[in-house]
């Protein structure tokens, strides 16, 4: 992973003290409220329903130990003992006291980490495929793109007050891990006809009030001119984004207007200026950034082992574990290993300081010391040798992290909701609690198969209940909760947005209602069919004649 040069670690000193001056200012009333709410915001921090929050950045999703002790420490300190791992790959403080974030903020700094721009109208973390580097099925590794964009975007002077957030997703592989579709930039590597690595754009993708699938912008950019192709589509989008509406302010929006065709010309039009600046990267700096990145020097191993095949032969639990929360490594010999985080014990994504610490300390053993966050709220070692699956596994399984649930009903992307943010609109926690017991039973979870599910709190959809193949939408009706059911999303390679199956459903009946859908899929599904292929086989009206034929 990218290590910090001098300059990274003066900068973000320096900003740790500058916003400990203005915490400081605030709180002893020399500082206008309006004034520092801009610089919390840039800093990561918000004001939530009961305390604020600090989102830390993580970027392209990659931790190592020495940063995970380090959160633990934090979430003991200064917090209630645990953060929550969010889609875009950050972490969650959800109670520090204001007057000790900054000491958090230096805490922070001292492991290389920080919370600028997390939050506010600029550019945002930059998140990427959790599997780069070891993916099979990957053309290049897309975490030395993400670096790129890093350097480049981190107080990009014009860039810091745009119409609204922006949002990066960038992979190397050919499967879609990272919702790329439904970002305001999507990258994905591809090579052309003559065996040259260059870059398929989409732009305008977005979720929350006016959910929107990105665009393609162009079909093939060179390696060379991402920064300044990039830097070009922001200039558009700065110039011409609409600032009288924070709902019309997302680039979506610009690019649903005028029309891709007509943007594309735009930023055309003022990439021709820029395309042979400074800002065009040069084969040296690629390397220096990929040279962060390099290999993990990994053992020389046979494809089979052994003892694993015996421990799978006799072990039904181990093995379970093994086929659902476990993939295929690109180095013979290793396999990549998911983290649940969907325990019933805890709300989902969220992790205590001791499984903190625990990560870590398991991270050191098996895994290069490196952690990665998923954009299904889930950790990753990714390193791991197939010899050792078996100790790692009884270690997780202490921790409650290796509930065997990946890619399943239960394995749910869930906002905080109401229980914790301001902007929520009903509650999240609750229902996905309710959820996971009704499919307590393995044998029935992994018969029914990769199924997403997916609730959010309100319309601005941190949970990205729009791509859930279930989605589900808390509403408030007259002070109650109530939850609007989609079907038919996905944030793969084929992107879509869910379809509203019918009326709200009270919050008392809508994990009956779920149970129900999946059901219906169960027995309307032909052999070997997805609940997606079997929705768009049917269509939704059978699924719905079975979920409202009771009365909610």
């Amino acid at each position: 992973m990218y290590v910090y040069n001098q300059v990274d670690q003066q900068l973000v000193d320096q900003r740790v003290e500058q916003f400990r001056d203005q915490t400081s200012r605030y709180l002893e009333g020399r500082l206008d409220e309006e004034v520092y709410k801009q610089l919390r915001l840039r800093n990561g921090l918000y004001v939530q329903r009961h305390a604020p929050m600090l989102r830390v950045a993580v970027p392209y999703g990659v931790l190592n130990a020495q940063q995970m002790r380090s959160l633990a420490s934090i979430a003991r300190t200064y917090d209630r003992g645990y953060v929550h791992v969010t889609t875009r790959q950050n972490v969650q403080f959800n109670w520090p006291r204001l007057n000790e974030v900054p000491e958090i903020l230096r805490e922070l700094a001292a492991v290389q980490m920080h919370a600028i721009q997390t939050s506010g109208n600029c550019i945002r973390n930059v998140t990427s495929d959790p599997l780069a580097g070891v993916a099979l099925d990957e053309i290049e590794d897309p975490r030395i793109w993400c670096e790129l964009i890093r350097q480049w975007s981190t107080l990009h002077p014009e860039f810091s007050f745009l119409p609204r957030k922006f949002k990066f997703a960038v992979t190397g592989s050919r499967e879609d891990r990272v919702a790329l579709q439904v970002h305001d930039i999507g990258l994905q590597l591809i090579r052309n006809e003559l065996g040259e690595t260059g870059f398929k754009v989409t732009v305008g993708g977005g979720l929350g009030r006016t959910p929107v699938v990105g665009k393609i912008v162009n079909p093939f950019l060179s390696r060379y001119d991402l920064i300044s192709y990039l830097e070009a589509i922001l200039r558009v989008y700065n110039l011409y984004g609409r600032r009288d509406k924070l709902y019309k302010a997302r680039i979506k929006i610009l690019v649903n207007a005028i029309g891709i065709d007509q943007f594309r010309d735009q930023v055309d039009s003022e990439w021709q200026h820029i395309r042979e600046s400074d800002l065009k990267l040069n084969p040296l700096l690629i390397q220096q950034v990929a040279d962060s990145f390099l290999a993990h020097e990994y053992k020389t191993l046979s494809k089979e082992d052994e003892s694993l095949k015996r421990q799978l032969d006799t072990n039904p639990v181990f093995s379970t574990w093994y086929r659902q929360n476990t993939r295929n490594h690109k180095i013979a010999g290793y396999r990549i290993v998911y983290l649940s985080l969907k325990d019933h014990s805890m709300a989902p994504g969220d992790i205590s300081e001791s499984q903190l610490d625990a990560i870590a300390d398991l991270a050191d053993q098996y895994s290069f010391s490196e952690i990665r966050i998923t954009y299904t709220q889930n950790l990753i070692l990714a390193q791991v040798e197939q010899s050792e699956l078996y100790q790692l596994w009884k270690a997780l399984h202490k921790q409650k992290l290796a509930t065997p649930n990946i890619a399943t009903v239960n394995d749910i992307i869930c906002c905080p909701g109401f229980d914790f943010c301001a902007l929520a609109n009903a509650t999240s926690i609750d229902v996905s609690e309710d959820i996971m017991r009704r499919f307590d039973k393995l044998d029935h979870l992994h018969g029914i198969g990769d199924l997403r599910i997916n609730i959010s709190g309100c319309m601005n959809a941190c949970g990205h209940h729009h791509v859930g193949h279930i989605g589900l939408l808390g509403v408030d009706k007259k002070g109650e909760d109530w939850y609007q059911i989609t079907l038919g999303g996905s944030a793969s390679n084929h992107t879509a947005l869910g379809k509203v199956l019918g009326p709200a459903v009270a919050k008392a009946h809508v994990g009956q209602a779920v149970e129900d859908i999946i059901h219906a899929y169960v027995q309307l599904r032909e052999q070997g069919e997805s609940f997606l292929q079997t929705l768009n086989r049917i269509g939704r009206n059978p699924i719905k004649e079975k979920v409202y034929a009771g009365t909610y």
